[in-house]
């Protein structure tokens, strides 16, 4: 008897033992069977498309297997994260997290997946910042003019965003809540239409990506007057923030690597290491710096916070101006 009870005793712990054994495995193997999908929620060609295919170059030279970027562009970002929050918790598909998911959810009430517990934090690759850009026709060379000619029209100064409920809307909706200007919101159907409408004088400022206005800014057909993290640009360094003026001022955005909820810990820890030793390399640090962000790197714990206080943050703001999804 005591040498049958031995033997069932130790099949039950091979048992119990296998499922994790199954997934050090899994996690060993990774990622040699097929390529990644890194899904990016946006059209390709903007700054957070540019920043997944970044990550993937390198995670692809790194680990020996193709890391691909696939766009599915729609709903504000939500149609390429449901593909990832439904997809298989294997290695193989990777959501590019930016901002509009901590926006999304508080905009939309009826989403097919719930972002904090269905995505899990791998890292947090950059923090992104806007400038604050006017049509030169605007009398104001700084953001106190600015707030002064606001306040001295309210209603009459428009403000254009790459559309409703967007991060450019958003930071602009702060804004105004924190300084009392009324200015009118005009959403367009992403920000190369703003900001082309910015520069024709359709719509005197925007609170725009810095990607999407620098070359404009260094062209002179548009004004910078002002950075909105709490911190100055290494691309613009004589820009001051719009904190310098309205005490407590901040709006940044970020982006990183999310995966679907239960994909293993090995899994997410190799892509944390290997990402974050990307972020030291020198080019890939100059290329995001280019794009008016700031390298952070860190742990997949670290990013979650991230995350949840934009998330609590931008809910305020939404509920504040009445934003409502298109």
């Amino acid at each position: 008897m005591q040498f049958r009870r031995r033997i069932f005793m130790n099949l039950a712990a091979a048992a119990a033992a296998s499922p994790a054994l199954s997934r050090v495995a899994q996690a060993q193997a990774w990622p040699s069977s097929r390529p990644v999908r890194i899904i990016v929620g946006f059209p390709a060609g903007g700054a957070t498309d540019i920043q997944a295919r970044l990550m993937g170059e390198w995670l692809t030279e790194r680990l020996g297997q193709q890391f691909i970027v696939e766009n599915k562009p729609g709903a504000s970002g939500n149609i390429g994260t449901d593909t990832v929050a439904k997809a298989a918790p294997d290695g193989y598909t990777l959501l590019q997290v930016v901002t509009p998911n901590a926006i999304n959810s508080a905009l939309y009430s009826n989403l097919p997946f719930d972002f904090s517990r269905d995505i899990a934090p791998v890292v947090y690759v950059a923090r992104l910042a806007y400038v604050v850009v006017v049509n030169p026709s605007v009398p104001a060379t700084t953001l106190p003019e600015f707030i002064t000619y606001a306040k001295a029209n309210p209603g009459k100064i428009n403000y254009g965003s790459a559309g409703q409920g967007t991060p450019q809307n958003i930071a602009c909706e702060l804004f105004k809540m924190m300084t009392g200007v009324n200015l009118v919101h005009v959403p367009y159907k992403g920000g190369a239409p703003a900001v082309a409408d910015l520069i024709s004088g359709h719509v005197q400022i925007i609170f725009a990506p810095v990607s999407e206005a620098i070359q404009q800014i260094k062209a002179g057909k548009l004004r910078a007057l002002a950075v909105t993290p709490a911190k100055r640009l290494d691309v613009f360094p004589d820009l001051p923030t719009v904190g310098e003026f309205v005490p407590g001022y901040e709006a940044s955005g970020f982006a990183g690597i999310g995966a679907p909820k239960n994909t293993p810990v090995e899994i997410v820890n190799m892509l944390n290491k290997e990402i974050n030793a990307g972020l030291a390399d020198p080019k890939i640090k100059a290329r995001i710096v280019e794009l008016g962000g700031t390298v952070v790197g860190g742990t997949p714990a670290e990013f979650a916070t991230i995350i949840s206080e934009a998330t609590e943050k931008w809910a305020k703001v939404i509920n504040f101006a009445g934003i409502k999804a298109e």
